[in-house]
């Protein structure tokens, strides 16, 4: 079953519920080791791809997904508006002109968003970011299609890698942004990118689910 760029457009929409539900909680994880803003950030960017939403009509996945990359990085505050809005810009650009996709396409621009995570934040795995959820996520996707599993299946078992992923923060130090001046202090913390990171995936689950239900 393909997944059209309706779908696309859905998830946007829960995941601006879904960050606007869980804005206080990301700001909570956010006071402990950085600004206290990651929450309110994400949502006012969230909404910022809301008010964009009717010039999406009739547009291609990669116009939309690169469109929305642009609302972040104008009005997310912090690193997460470069990081998120470089992400959807990336696997914009690796969906454009896409009406309908496949989950190998799906992986492709997941890794393009991650790469250009990876690139601006000049980061890797096992730094306590917002990579930390991704990377495994997205594995755990390329397994699962190698293994023919379809998309319901590939997101099931990417959302739970990001959760681990997720959880696997708290015991690392910093090594990147405002939690880094912490050093020793910022073990025991959740880091809040990785934590919106990991809604994003449970809300592209969500959405999949729906699709194939």
């Amino acid at each position: 079953m393909p997944i059209t760029t309706e779908k696309v457009k859905e998830f946007l929409q829960r995941a601006a519920e879904v960050l606007k539900e869980n804005k206080e909680y990301l700001t909570e994880l956010d006071s402990a080791i950085g600004d206290a803003d990651h929450g309110i950030n994400m949502d006012r960017g969230f909404q910022a791809i809301m008010a964009k939403f009717p010039t999406f009509e009739g547009k291609d996945a990669g116009t939309i997904l690169k469109s929305a990359g642009m609302a972040l990085v104008s009005t997310v505050g912090g690193a997460g508006g470069p990081l998120y809005g470089t992400a959807f810009m990336q696997a914009g650009i690796a969906l454009q002109g896409k009406y309908e996709f496949t989950l190998e396409d799906l992986v492709k621009a997941l890794e393009a968003a991650l790469k250009g995570i990876m690139n601006i934040g000049k980061s890797k795995p096992g730094e306590k970011t917002m990579i930390d959820a991704i990377s495994p996520a997205i594995e755990a996707m390329r397994k699962a299609l190698a293994n023919g599993s379809d998309p319901v299946r590939a997101l099931e078992e990417a959302t739970q890698a990001a959760e681990e992923g997720m959880k696997a923060t708290i015991p690392m130090i910093a090594q990147k942004g405002r939690a880094s001046y912490l050093g020793e202090r910022s073990i025991g913390h959740q880091d809040p990118g990785a934590t919106s990171s990991y809604l994003l995936f449970r809300t592209m689950l969500e959405v999949a689910k729906e699709q194939q239900g």
